[in-house]
């Protein structure tokens, strides 16, 4: 490859993406107002995303100053989704208003301000989704945002990658290629029933009862599984070294000619593609 690309995670202190990236030799960074938990205070920026977004500050967490030429090549969102889920729906309004109609409804007695939180996130969502970078992901669980902005482009499921779990995870992209199975499992993972008959993945279910505070349980709750992360930075560097014209010759030579052609909704197809770009990542990893 030609040069590394510029990558920016925007809402990750976990530095799973980051870290996938990285590990392909680009220039990806992490940000988020918390600390990073990734081991790596020196690919991190703790503060505020707007201020990475138009360069105001890129000191990033170790004090150091990063290196950043010219623009983003991509960024992966990842906003709070505490008040844009619809698992949280249940805490808007009060339990004795639930049979009336939304707007004759009043507020939760615990959450009086839940609808401007809603409000706020709805905001913040909608600033990253509008940044002035070329390619965008942002990812959230099923939530308002379908409605409040547009449907999705893409549901994926941490067993599609690999990771053998089960939560539903929506795509918004903006020139990106869907992601494609890769390394899919057939295990979906436990779960736990309740008596009301609902069900819950047993990891969503541990991690809840392990966190000690409403942080913790977020940070757990959010988490990026390794085979999501690990599909973002192999699938969409392919796609961005393609249309920058980043490949060289040995590397167009691995895709091969048709690579572009190939149809992505075709299962036998998909299995070709799969097994193409498998062997240009292991031609990037031999060589570093």
């Amino acid at each position: 490859m030609k040069r590394p690309l510029n990558i920016l995670i925007a809402c990750e202190e976990s530095q799973a993406v980051c870290k996938a990236f990285r590990k392909l030799g680009h220039n990806a960074y992490s940000c988020d107002l918390l600390a990073c938990s990734g081991e790596h205070p020196e690919w991190h920026f703790n503060h505020d995303v707007t201020e990475v977004l138009n360069k105001t500050n890129l000191i990033l967490q170790n004090g150091k100053k990063a290196s950043v030429k010219g623009t983003w090549d991509l960024m992966i969102g990842h906003p709070p989704c505490t008040y844009l889920a619809v698992s949280g729906a249940q805490w808007y309004y009060h339990p004795d208003d639930k049979n009336l109609p939304v707007e004759k409804r009043r507020p939760h007695p615990k959450y009086p301000n839940r609808a401007k939180d809603r409000e706020d996130g709805v905001n913040f969502f909608m600033l990253l989704a509008n940044a002035r970078i070329k390619r965008i992901a942002i990812e959230n669980p099923v939530g308002i945002m379908s409605n409040r902005w547009r449907k999705p482009d893409q549901k994926i499921q941490p067993y599609e990658f690999g990771d053998p779990y089960s939560k539903g995870t929506c795509l918004w992209l903006k020139n990106l290629w869907t992601l494609h199975p890769s390394k899919e499992t057939e295990d979906h993972g436990e779960k736990i029933f309740f008596k009301s008959g609902k069900s819950q993945p047993k990891w969503y279910s541990e991690a809840l009862s392990k966190a000690r505070t409403p942080e913790e349980r977020r940070t757990l709750r959010s988490k990026t599984f390794p085979g999501i992360a690990r599909a973002m930075a192999e699938q969409w560097s392919i796609q961005i070294a393609l249309e920058e014209n980043l490949l060289t010759e040995s590397e167009k030579k691995i895709l091969g000619a048709d690579y572009k052609t190939l149809d992505r909704l075709n299962d036998e197809q998909i299995q070709e593609i799969e097994k193409r770009e498998q062997q240009l990542i292991s031609f990037w990893l031999n060589k570093r």
